[in-house]
């Protein structure tokens, strides 16, 4: 008398007599089958996969070419606020910012990834245009706000002295974005998050002067249409490489317009 093997799943096995099967008994194993070979053929890759190739020692780092930032003078004033809807509709503007602005970036747009990346997020906060300021002859300030959205706020700093030779020029994008879980917008008492995006590493104790400059200048003005001091009560420095760093609003001159009033910054 022939025995009937099952496996573990409780098909019968494959012999040499191939085994008689009832209908719904044959479709429930072929479907097991097909299964299990699905997921062999899935986790197959993964258990092959090697270390990534050692590069040939001599491989050339492929140098970078940095973005003329002088283009951007063209836009600061005259007029008195410059002319930063211009700006932006500049041919040169998005190339600009896709090579400086390239920190990965997590407040703004969908919670799950892919995340927005950091120069769409900064042109979602100039698309309402604000100002371009000088400073020195050598700094330049433009700023704007979110589409029908004029609390979360935008501002890109540029040192246009700093990429002398074909170096690295300091660009940093800000923005000013509403904690939701604090007060509704229309309320002075609401608060907000300030983000800072260098393209190069610096700590918050050593953010060099100028950008502190155009920072508490910026966030002393009023939002849009409404007369709205923003209270931020929460800053965070970001590195390039996506490091977030928090520390107090008031350590670079950043303070609350509910304690003290703001005073414009010359």
């Amino acid at each position: 008398m022939k025995m009937r093997h099952h496996n573990p799943i409780g098909c019968p096995m494959i012999t040499k007599a191939k085994p008689k099967l009832s209908w719904g008994v044959s479709l429930r194993c072929t479907a097991i089958a097909a299964t299990l070979a699905f997921a062999n053929v899935m986790i197959a890759p993964a258990q092959t996969l090697g270390p990534p190739p050692i590069p040939p020692k001599n491989a050339k780092k492929q140098k970078i070419q940095w973005v003329d930032t002088e283009w951007l003078w063209q836009y600061s004033p005259p007029p008195a606020e410059g002319r930063e809807n211009d700006l932006i509709q500049d041919p040169h503007f998005r190339p600009f910012i896709d090579q400086y602005l390239t920190a990965p970036q997590a407040f703004w747009g969908p919670n799950m990834p892919p995340r927005k990346s950091l120069a769409d997020t900064a042109y979602d906060f100039l698309a309402i245009p604000g100002k371009v300021i000088a400073d020195d002859n050598r700094y330049l300030t433009f700023t704007g706000c979110v589409f029908h959205f004029c609390p979360s706020r935008g501002l890109v700093f540029v040192d246009l002295n700093s990429g002398q030779k074909n170096t690295q020029p300091l660009v940093v994008f800000a923005a000013i974005d509403w904690i939701r879980e604090s007060k509704v917008t229309t309320d002075p008492g609401a608060e907000y998050t300030l983000w800072i995006f260098p393209d190069v590493a610096m700590t918050s104790d050593h953010l060099p002067a100028p950008l502190v400059k155009s920072l508490v200048r910026w966030s002393e003005e009023p939002i849009a249409r409404t007369g709205i001091h923003q209270r931020i009560t929460t800053a965070v420095l970001v590195d390039p490489d996506g490091t977030p760093h928090p520390f107090k609003p008031d350590t670079i001159g950043i303070l609350d317009p509910q304690t003290t009033k703001p005073e414009a910054t010359k």
